[in-house]
Parts: structure tokens; sequence; C-alpha cells
């Protein structure tokens, strides 16, 4: 597939890297020729110094032949402009453009980008995108990540095993038989900085991150026996009152009215702005490095603080604070991924990774055919792929035991005529059927490969 990546900024590389791994002829353009450079010696694409929705720029990056344009600039307008240029003179067959501000989609102009008017196949916004993951994570404080599959009704959550967890040193197969009415599959276990695909005979230990598929119903219950029974938090301190805090804020009020919020934001003028259009959450103006600011927030007896700035140094520094003032838990939004393997000894319980959230969303464009939904895992590690099965598929009519699925591929949910099924060996896949998939980086081309048919990758 031949795509134009318009913008090389932090989403824009991590697109660009994906894409050119799995053998995509990629294009980068953007004004920076710094980036350009950047991208240019790390990566194996083409790189262009140009504004994206310049026609003459496009032209050099033969646009005419592209498959896909994705415009994932700074700015919503030239995203929106390229797109329309793609399509208006070069006949790109799909466009996708990254929208922030959320009056562009409120849903009386949502008629401005179909056809007639500005063509864009695929808007993605970031700040909907991590709001929502945000708000999961809040919602089953146990889990350091959820996504949902198969229209909300199977989820795939990341739970951490430490020493008082009670199935450690448990092998997988007598999980089966101590829970035999769980609708849960341990599908990807995180193990000292390697992520793997286990046995039935593998048991998890103390220090794993176990990625298990469940049905939505028995998420908590997953949960608990894992271990993790953490109480809802009810007392919540945002750090950051920007476009995702306000998000958080607002749905939180409408989720979940008893909680208390309280944001923190250190502009003036967006902390009145969100005051008035937030009903029972406070806002307090003043730094999220302040600690007076925080103890006025009541942070000593706050049951988590979410930091949510578009700076990492202080999202860490904050979170690390809170906890030190008497927080009991605290969540962070970082987009440097080398800070990623030291949250823990930071003392940080949770981080947040926007540019996967991004990533994630235009791999399931990406894919071709009957793909419903992808996520990345460990910035990239793994893959979990919703993808429905048709009745050519070599998956259906026969037994799972007896399907020939590579090592680092795991089933772990079917979702059947709105139901839930937990496979086993003796379950048969039908046509139709919403299979949800975990398959490590190395095995993502074998996985299509197989599915060729069935699910239409190609």
């Amino acid at each position: 597939m031949k795509v134009i990546i318009c913008g090389a900024g932090q989403v824009g590389y991590g697109i660009a890297e994906r894409l050119s791994a799995e053998d995509n002829d990629v294009t980068v353009i953007d004004k920076s020729p710094e980036l350009i450079q950047a991208i240019r010696d790390t990566l194996d694409v083409r790189g262009y110094v140009g504004h994206g929705a310049d026609p003459e720029v496009l032209a050099a990056a033969d646009a005419d032949q592209a498959d896909m344009i994705i415009a994932v600039t700074l700015y919503d307008e030239v995203n929106m402009v390229a797109c329309q240029v793609a399509h208006s003179l070069f006949n790109v067959p799909t466009k996708v453009a990254r929208i922030r501000l959320q009056n562009y989609l409120l849903p009386h102009w949502q008629d401005l980008f179909s056809r007639e008017h500005m063509p864009i196949d695929v808007i993605i916004s970031p700040e909907v995108e991590v709001g929502e993951m945000v708000l999961r994570r809040i919602a089953l404080p146990g889990a350091t990540e959820v996504v949902r599959f198969a229209d909300d009704n199977v989820a795939m959550i990341a739970i951490e095993c430490d020493e008082n967890c009670p199935i450690v040193d448990t092998p997988l197969s007598q999980l089966t038989e101590l829970f035999p009415d769980l609708k849960a599959v341990v599908t990807g276990i995180w193990r000292a900085g390697n992520l793997f695909v286990p046995r039935s005979s593998d048991s998890l230990l103390a220090g794993d991150l176990a990625y298990v598929v469940a049905s939505r119903d028995q998420v908590k219950r997953t949960l608990g026996i894992f271990g993790h029974e953490e109480p809802d938090a009810s007392r919540i301190v945002i750090i950051g009152g920007g476009n995702i805090g306000f998000y958080v804020a607002s749905n939180i009020e409408k989720r979940q009215p008893n909680a208390r919020v309280k944001i923190i934001e250190q502009s003036r003028e967006r902390a009145v702005a969100i005051a008035d259009k937030l009903d029972k959450t406070l806002v307090l103006h003043g730094g999220g490095l302040d600690q007076n600011i925080m103890r006025e927030a009541g942070i000593a007896s706050a049951d988590l603080t979410v930091a949510l700035t578009n700076d990492d140094q202080i999202n860490i520094l904050s979170s690390v604070m809170a906890k030190k003032l008497g927080c009991k838990s605290n969540m962070a939004l970082l987009n440097n991924t080398s800070y990623y393997d030291f949250t823990r000894a930071m003392g940080i319980d949770t981080h947040i990774n926007p540019r996967s959230v991004t990533i994630s969303k235009v791999l399931q464009y990406v894919r071709r055919g009957r793909i419903r939904s992808v996520h990345t895992v460990q910035n990239g590690a793994a893959e979990m792929i919703e993808a429905e099965a048709l009745q050519t598929s070599p998956l259906v009519g026969m037994p799972l035991r007896d399907l020939d699925l590579p090592d680092g591929v795991r089933i772990g949910a079917i979702f059947r005529k709105g139901e839930v099924i937990q496979p086993d060996g003796n379950t048969v896949i039908k046509s139709n059927d919403r299979v949800v998939i975990f398959s490590v980086a190395e095995m993502v081309k074998q996985v299509e490969t197989m599915f060729r048919v069935s699910l239409e990758f190609f």
C-alpha cells in the first residue's frame, strides 16, 4: 500500500515507523527540514520538506498513485485542506485527518465532511480517544489498560500481577478448572521487557503484566481474581484543563455524578472558560507543581490524580508530588516513550500513551477488509485485532484445536449474535462471527496472510 503522511511529529513519525516496518510504501511531508531529515535517517521512508496541502508537494510525493493520505499535522485546517486537495486533484481513495477542535465535530455540522463538501473518510480526534481511555481506566481502577471490542461487549484489560496476586504460579490450564464459568482468556504476558503469548502450561509470575480478554460483564470479577479490588475513585484531581482534561471532567460529571472533581489549570483565561462550562467541577488557577495549590485542591484526601498537561515532565513530577502529599493513586499522560520503562520506579501507577491511541485508530483503516478494530500493545510489540469471519474462511467450521494458528497468536473471544463466547479447543467459529485476536508484532503479517481469503486483509 502506498501511503502519504502529512506531519512528521510524534504521531506522524509513529505511524510512519509502523507502516514502513510492514513493507508499505511510505512518504512523509513536513515543513521542518530537521524532522524530515530525522525521519529519513531512521526509517525506510521518503521525505519531502513542504506544506502538506501544497499541490506541488503532493504531486512530487506521487499523490496520484497513493492509496491513502493521513494528515496529522498540528493544524486542523491544514489536515482538512490536505485531504481536500488529495481528493480533488489526485483522487486519493482514502483520506484520514486528525481534527482536534471539537466544534468541527458537533452533530449539527456533521455534513461538513461529506463527499460533496470536504471529503474525509476517517476523522481522528485524539482528545476524545485519549479522554475515553482515561475514563475507562478511572472506571476500572485495577486495570492499567482497557480497550473495548465487539460493540463494547468484550474488553482487553492489562492487569499487573503483584506478589499478593492469588493466581501467581498457577498454570493457566488450572484457571479454567478453578473458574469454569469465567469468560476470560490470558492472551499475552509482558515479562522482564518481553511480550509473549503463553501456553496453557505456563504460569503467571509476580511482576508480570497480563493482557486478558474478557466478556464485559466479567471484567470486575476478573480483576478480583487477580487480586485487584480497588474501590472506585470518588475524589479526583485533574492537573491540566486543556481539551483532554475538560473532556474527562465533563464526562465524569455525567457518568459519575457522585464523584468530586477538581481541576488545576495554569492559564487563568482557560481556567475561567472551563469553569463556566462545568457544573460540579471546581477549577483552581495555578500550576501543577505548586504544592500550595495541590493542598488547596485537597490532594491529601484524594483517591486519584490525573496529570493531563502537554508537558511530560510536569505530568511526571505532579503525579509523584501528589502521592508524596497523600494522594492514593496517580495516572499520567506521557508522549515520550522513553519514559515508559521507568514509570514504576518514578512512582507512577498508570500512564496513558496518546500516540498509541492515534496509531491504533489509523491501523484500523490501513488493515484491509473486514477489520472492525485494531489496538497496539506495548508500543507496537503486539496488536489486538477484531475481525469478521466470512463463510469462505479457513477459520470457519473447524474446531480451534485443529486450526494451524502460528505461535504468538491467540484467539481471545468470539462475538456471535450478541453473545460472547470464551474459546476453547472444541469451539467452532461460524460465518459472521467477530473474532478478537491477540498477535505479537512479528506474527501480524502471517495472521493477515492466513486469514487473507476470509477476513479480506488484502
